[in-house]
C-alpha cells in the first residue's frame, strides 16, 4: 500500500518543542484504552489537518500500550505536511493515524551500532530504549546534528546513564567538521548497523559498509515519493519481458508509479529505496541505482523501481 489504513483517531496530548523546528507530541486514544502494538523502527501514517499524510516514526518504548510518541521536523521547502501539523495541530484535537508498520525492524545481535542524522533519531531512540530494557546487546550511538539548539532528545540522551554508550557531534554546517565514521565501521564485527537522517548521511554510510554483509546495515528514509531526482533525468522505456508490455516513464514519475498506473499489483512501502519491498527482477539494462538496499552483487539483476532509473536506454524488467 502507497499508505496505511488510517485506523484510529488519537488525541494530542502533549505538544512542545523538543529542539529548534522540531516539535514533540503524544498521541492517546480517547478512551484512555491502548493503542496498538509496535515493535522498536516501526512508523505510523498521519493525517496532518491540511489533509496530507505522513509516515512518522515512533521514539517512545515499545513496551508503553498508552500512547504513541512521534517528533516532528518543519520542513519549510517540504510540501506543506509538516508545516501544517507543527502550526495547526493542537493538545486536544484528534488526528487520523494507521496501525503502526515496521519497514526498520530491529533484529535480534548481540551489538548495535546505531547513527542518526538530526530527525532521524527518532526509531533510534525507539531501539535504544528496547535494548537497554531488554539488556541482551550492547550498543553505540553516534548522532550527528547542526548544533546543541537542533538536537533534539538531547538532554535524554546526555544523561549519566548512558555516557560511554552515546556519541553526539555538532558540525556547526561546516562539511570540514563533519564526523569521520570511518572508525567506527572500518571492522564489521558482529554488530548490526542501523542508519536514519539526511539522504547523503545514509548514502555515505552505505558507501563505508561495502564491506559489510549487505544483511547486518539496515536504513531508514521517509524522502518523499518521487524527491530522489537528478537535474540529468531523461525519460526512457521499460519493457516487461513476460508480456512485451512496453511503457513509457516521463522525467519525474518512477517505474512503480507507471507500472502500477497499467494495472501492475507491485509490492511496495516507503517509496524511498530503503525498505526492499519493491525489489524487481532485471532481465537487462543499464541502471542508475538510487536505492539503499541492493548489494553490489545484485545490482547486475535487481532494481529498486521506487526510485531506481535508466542510465541510458530501454529497461527489461522480469515481469
Amino acid at each position: 500500500m502507497a499508505v496505511d489504513e488510517l485506523k484510529q483517531g488519537l488525541l494530542i496530548t502533549d505538544k512542545r518543542p523538543a529542539a529548534a523546528d522540531i516539535e514533540y507530541f503524544e498521541l492517546k486514544k480517547p478512551d484512555g484504552g491502548e493503542v496498538m502494538a509496535f515493535m522498536p523502527g516501526a512508523h505510523i501514517s498521519v493525517r496532518v489537518p491540511n489533509g496530507e499524510i505522513r509516515k512518522y516514526s515512533l521514539c517512545n518504548d515499545a513496551e508503553e500500550r498508552d500512547r504513541y510518541c512521534i517528533a516532528v521536523k518543519r520542513e519549510t521547502n517540504g510540501r506543506g505536511g509538516s508545516v501544517s501539523l507543527i502550526d495547526e495541530a493542537k493538545i486536544g484535537d484528534e488526528i487520523m493515524v494507521s496501525a503502526p508498520r515496521n519497514d526498520f525492524e530491529l533484529v535480534s545481535a548481540p551489538q548495535y551500532v546505531f547513527i542518526a542524522g538530526g530527525i532521524g533519531i527518532t526509531p533510534i531512540l525507539s531501539m535504544i530504549k528496547w535494548v537497554r530494557a531488554t539488556g541482551t546487546a550492547k550498543f553505540k550511538l553516534y548522532y550527528l546534528t547542526r548544533s546543541p539548539e537542533m538536537t533534539a532528545f538531547l538532554d535524554e540522551l546526555k544523561a549519566p546513564e548512558l555516557r560511554g554508550m552515546v556519541t553526539i557531534h555538532h558540525d556547526e554546517g561546516d562539511p570540514d567538521k563533519a564526523f569521520d565514521l570511518w572508525p567506527v565501521v572500518e571492522k564489521p564485527g558482529a554488530a548490526h548497523l542501523y542508519c536514519c537522517g539526511p539522504r547523503g548521511l545514509m548514502e555515505a554510510v552505505r558507501d563505508m559498509t561495502g564491506h559489510w554483509s549487505s544483511a547486518k546495515v539496515h536504513f531508514e528514509d521517509f524522502t518523499p515519493p518521487g524527491a530522489i531526482t537528478k537535474a540529468e533525468d531523461v525519460p526512457f522505456t521499460v519493457r516487461l519481458a513476460k508480456t512485451g508490455a512496453v511503457y513509457d516513464v516521463p522525467v519525474g514519475q518512477t517505474i512503480l508509479e507507471v507500472l502500477r498506473a497499467h494495472g501492475h499489483d507491485i509490492s511496495f512501502s516507503c517509496e524511498s529505496g530503503s525498505c526492499g519491498c519493491c525489489k524487481t527482477g532485471l532481465v537487462s539494462g543499464a541502471v542508475d541505482h538510487r536505492d539503499l538496499v541492493l548489494a553490489d552483487h545484485e545490482k547486475a539483476s535487481q532494481i529498486m523501481v521506487c526510485v531506481s532509473r535508466s542510465a541510458g536506454g530501454e529497461l527489461v524488467l522480469d515481469l
